[in-house]
């Protein structure tokens, strides 16, 4: 059984979200438990709370020894602001769970990669569990979390370590304290409602700052918006110019991103949840 606590580092989710997660845990999962912070429903502007109150209940989470795991409920900005103050007040405890998000959460995922705690890993949140095809998204996270690796992403190897970004969120990311080390990696990158122009301007603002990679992999890119004129290249056209610029080899495609098909991807490499 795996004890899960869900707290809220960048934007709230809705009390709906909450249930709609209960309910599917409680008919499918029972050998799991989730249990919210209440910070996950507070609102401070565009944030789950305020920058303390989140890093707090983040903390509290992390650093409770009844909990197995983390699950952050949702992207949307903001876990950047209170990732480095995090890692650096951890205990034991959190040290020994396993973390799961995606999008802007990467930017916790990162840093908590970077400092060696727990295992991290890229995978769909709480927030999908109201939508039916979200629902089977979130349903690979559940079983990855009680030792089923069958929503893994499938390029996996067991051998080569990897690790998966939102693709904005790793131009961020890179060159600050919080940036993990990717060499030997495959990284796995996707993106979404982000013109292509400004795709390959992530890709250029990347290729200069990457490691020794073993390789890249590019996830899904969706919900492009129409710009007034045809960019010329499409988004995989984009990551092999790229690639091939800074010589990394360029692997293919990767089911990740924001799309019900999202799958998991441990962070080093791949293998079941871990228990604390």
């Amino acid at each position: 059984m795996s004890k899960i606590a869900i707290c809220a580092p960048a934007t709230p989710i809705s009390r709906e979200h909450a249930a709609a997660l209960d309910a599917l845990v409680g008919q499918e999962f029972p050998e799991h438990s989730v249990t919210f912070h209440e910070q996950c429903f507070e609102r401070h502007g565009h944030f789950a709370g305020d920058d303390l109150r989140r890093l707090t209940a983040l903390l509290e989470c992390s650093n409770d020894p009844a909990f197995d795991a983390v699950w952050f409920a949702k992207g949307g900005y903001g876990s950047n602001r209170i990732a480095e103050a995090a890692v650096a007040q951890m205990n034991a405890s959190a040290r020994a769970k396993t973390y799961v998000g995606f999008s802007d959460c990467g930017y916790l995922l990162a840093a908590l990669y970077r400092a060696g705690i727990g295992q991290c890993a890229h995978g769909s949140m709480p927030v999908s569990a109201r939508s039916e095809t979200g629902r089977e998204a979130v349903r690979r996270v559940l079983r990855w979390f009680g030792g089923d690796n069958s929503g893994l992403e499938s390029s996996l190897d067991g051998v080569t370590p990897a690790a998966a970004f939102n693709l904005i969120t790793l131009a961020m990311l890179a060159k600050t304290p919080m940036m993990p080390d990717l060499s030997g990696h495959v990284l796995m990158v996707e993106e979404v409602s982000e013109h292509l122009y400004a795709i390959d301007r992530m890709f250029f603002a990347l290729a200069g700052s990457m490691p020794r990679l073993a390789g890249l992999r590019l996830g899904a890119i969706t919900a492009v918006p129409e710009n007034y004129v045809e960019f010329g290249q499409s988004d995989e056209d984009i990551a092999r110019y790229w690639c091939d610029r800074a010589g990394i080899p360029y692997l293919g495609r990767a089911e990740i991103g924001h799309t019900s098909t999202n799958r998991v991807v441990p962070f080093g490499l791949a293998g079941p949840a871990r228990s604390a």
